[in-house]
């Protein structure tokens, strides 16, 4: 039902990008934390996991130590398929028995990717190929991802969610958009992300130093 891509830019920029036949994947598959790790928790998903897995590489274990311990403690593990990046760019993949219809991964300089009931097993692979190939932002190259995956066939069915998620060192997610239940929720997410891009930096300048943040250009807004 998901195909998702964990990436990074290798100057401490960690990211996800998603996308699902069911609605509102992003918001259940997506985990992040600042200087540890990107992880996605999918198939039938367990968001439970991706704590588990924050948790362990904030406690020194590298992605594969950490899948390996997770998916040993973890009971109903054959239903889930993870991927897990650490900050070190050290990656690692799971798919349970369960794992439903054709499913596959990828793998990247900076970055790994995995996905279930895909239109072809080569669908992972080629979110790696796109992201390590394009230029510029973080974003930019997660959603260069996407396209790339739904171009070479995505899930077997229509997708109808997507989403981007990316840390920077800041405590927050300094991005996170999400399209749920649309059409064609990848165009919507590449034009979501045009219009927020511009407008990322001023948002990180408000929640750090509100006193030096650029008028907001709304109704009251006298400054």
């Amino acid at each position: 039902m998901t195909f998702s891509i964990a990436a990074t830019d290798s100057h401490g920029r960690l990211g996800i990008a998603v996308s699902s036949s069911s609605p509102a994947v992003a918001a259940r598959c997506a985990h992040l934390r600042d200087g540890i790790g990107a992880v996605s928790s999918q198939n039938i998903t367990d968001p439970r996991l991706g704590t588990a897995l924050l948790d362990r590489m904030q406690a020194g274990y590298s992605a594969q130590e950490a899948m390996d311990a997770v998916v040993q403690e973890s009971p109903a593990v054959d239903y889930r398929q993870l991927v897990v990046l650490d900050a070190k760019g050290g990656s690692a993949v799971f798919s349970g028995a369960h794992t439903l219809g054709l499913f596959g991964e990828g793998r990247g300089a900076n970055s790994v990717a995995a996905g279930n009931m895909l239109a072809h097993p080569g669908v992972a692979q080629a979110l790696c190929d796109a992201f390590e190939g394009a230029k510029g932002e973080l974003e930019v190259r997660l959603m260069a991802a996407l396209r790339a995956a739904e171009a070479a066939g995505g899930e077997a069915g229509p997708v109808r969610s997507a989403g981007i998620s990316v840390v920077s060192g800041h405590g927050w997610r300094d991005t996170d958009l999400r399209v749920d239940w649309h059409e064609d929720p990848i165009a919507e997410l590449g034009e979501l992300l045009e219009v927020w891009l511009p407008q990322r930096q001023d948002y990180v300048v408000r929640g750090l130093d509100p006193a030096a943040s650029v008028s907001y250009g709304v109704a009251g807004d006298e400054r």
